[in-house]
């Protein structure tokens, strides 16, 4: 089908009849903004072949159900596809989203990928699929937050002044990590095969300069650690390829990483000797000589990784699956790599901290501007404040203006609610949109990412995501979505996401307290389940739920 140019409308006229149907019409018109989509003309967000809708019929067809959604109707989407509109109540979701999901036996990338070129389903990644894909702020955000905690716990300090960061990828996720290393006063070098991928991080200002060789980075790197000055450079080759080259000189990199789309063997990961310009013909010409060569050099980029690790840097799988797909490889000790999650930011999930967000649905940068003041002004958190001040100065808005923070239990509500009075009183152009990434703390099931190593053993039990779309649709959540894959890739996660729009109404306000209670109380028990001190000390302080096992 032909290659529609989409632009969420701006202002505050409705295009529905409600701004929760308003604001899922503008969110996933933002999600396929060429300037937040990573493929558009395919309906492709990010994150290897995540998706916004199935196809554009379905799409097409998306757009026309919202237009018509009355306020006490809800719409099924089902992969991507919308598949029925039900009178429900005023107060239940506008929408309902659930993707990806496959029986467990039959869980699988063959069958699932063969499904889905079927027509039959859809990849929704994480924030593709359920409308609130912010650019590369959202990843942004998260890897600062890695970053800084690993500053806590490694070097003990609040930055990473002096040291630096070798890693991977400037996609979608991985065009975050150079920005974010220098906001903790870090210097990166990122390796990069797709020239393109550098251009735009340039462009956005997410990095500040490139050279074709390491040789030449290495100098900059040097220099920018001997001046004082963080600086990011991309280097244009392969990873495993320059990783084996540092190993080789002998040079060890303070911390290593890697934000390829390596959970994506066909697609997000190119082997050695080959250039994003040539690497899909080998793919369609010789698929299983393809994907041979691709578990060869992944494989050889975490042995350099093992290397590094081996003597002294601290090395983290960044949730991309590359430890699994190395170990597939026949890297047995793939796994002596840590995930970030319970290297560094479990304890942030333990408090029901994660990635909390909101898009300016009027589309004015100084709605979110004036957002960023009043948390300025009313939040007593440093590192949120700290934060804020950092995102206002560097961060470079794709599509709706928006803003991400990692708020824990309590600052969530307080937040939504002095989001939503702005809009009461005139504040704000138009009504805001809230949610949060499906990275969140107790929304996801992931044994190799956010729930990797818990605890008490319960890496894999997937009640929790479930549970929490179940409560966030009934605490009157916008839209809730349910998805199968998402981050580390088919049968490794099941997650939930939810919106909510702050229109400024007293219903609004209620739903907010609900919902900004519930999402990350949930996250709360979850960890005080597993056994986590922290989260048991909230609910022993009468937080706004209940815990059978854990209140006074």
């Amino acid at each position: 089908m032909e290659h529609k140019e989409i632009h969420a409308p701006h202002g505050n006229k409705l295009n529905t009849k409600g701004w929760s149907q308003e604001g899922a019409l503008r969110l996933i018109m933002n999600n396929l903004d060429p300037m937040v989509a990573k493929d558009p003309a395919n309906l492709i967000v990010y994150g290897g072949k995540g998706k916004a809708a199935r196809n554009w019929e379905a799409y097409d067809k998306i757009i026309e159900s919202l237009k018509s959604l009355e306020n006490d109707e809800t719409l099924l989407v089902q992969s991507g596809k919308p598949v029925g509109i039900f009178r429900t109540t005023k107060e239940a979701p506008r929408v309902l989203i659930v993707n990806a999901q496959i029986v467990p036996h039959w869980a699988t990338d063959d069958i699932f990928w063969d499904l889905e070129a079927r027509g039959l389903t859809m990849f929704g990644q994480m924030t593709a699929g359920s409308w609130v894909y912010i650019g590369t702020q959202g990843v942004l955000q998260g890897t600062y937050e890695t970053l800084y905690a690993l500053a806590k716990k490694v070097y003990h300090r609040d930055n990473l002044n002096g040291k630096w960061f070798l890693s991977a990828g400037l996609g979608e996720m991985g065009g975050a990590q150079p920005l974010a290393a220098k906001m903790n006063g870090c210097t990166s070098i990122i390796v990069e095969v797709d020239m393109e991928k550098i251009n735009r991080r340039l462009r956005d200002k997410y990095l500040d300069t490139y050279t074709k060789n390491i040789d030449e980075a290495i100098k900059i790197k040097d220099e920018a650690i001997k001046s004082g000055k963080p600086t990011s450079i991309a280097v244009l080759g392969n990873a495993a390829t320059v990783y084996q080259e540092l190993q080789d000189k002998g040079i060890i990199p303070d911390i290593v990483s890697d934000q390829t789309a390596a959970h994506d063997i066909n697609l997000g990961y190119v082997p050695e000797g080959y250039t994003i310009d040539n690497f899909q013909k080998f793919r369609e010409e010789n698929p299983n000589e393809f994907k041979k060569k691709v578990y060869e050099t992944i494989v050889k980029q975490v042995k350099s990784m093992l290397y590094f690790q081996s003597r002294g840097a601290s090395v983290f799988d960044y949730g991309n699956d590359i430890r699994t797909r190395a170990k597939e490889g026949g890297l047995e000790n793939a796994f002596d790599i840590l995930g970030y999650v319970p290297a560094y930011i479990r304890d942030l999930f333990a408090i029901g901290s994660g990635p909390f967000r909101w898009l300016a649905l009027s589309g004015n940068p100084e709605d979110i501007r004036k957002i960023d003041d009043a948390i300025l002004k009313n939040m007593n958190d440093k590192h949120l404040t700290d934060w804020i001040k950092l995102a206002g100065e560097y961060v470079h808005f794709q599509g709706l203006p928006a803003r991400i923070c990692y708020a824990s239990y309590g600052e969530r509500e307080k937040i939504g609610l002095m989001i939503n009075d702005m809009v009461r009183n005139g504040e704000l152009e138009a009504p805001v949109a809230i949610g949060r990434d499906h990275h969140d703390t107790g929304s996801v099931a992931s044994p190799y990412r956010e729930t990797e190593a818990m605890k008490d053993g319960s890496d894999a039990i997937a009640d929790w995501p479930i549970l929490n779309a179940l409560l966030n649709a009934v605490s009157g959540a916008s839209w809730v979505s349910v998805h199968h894959g998402g981050g580390t890739g088919i049968g490794n996660a099941i997650h939930a996401g939810f919106v909510i729009v702050a229109d400024g109404t007293e219903d609004a306000a209620e739903r907010i307290k609900r919902v900004l209670n519930a999402d990350p109380g949930i996250g709360v028990i979850r960890h005080a389940d597993a056994g986590y001190e922290s989260s048991r000390e909230i609910i022993k302080k009468g937080p706004k739920f209940k815990s059978p096992y854990f209140s006074k």
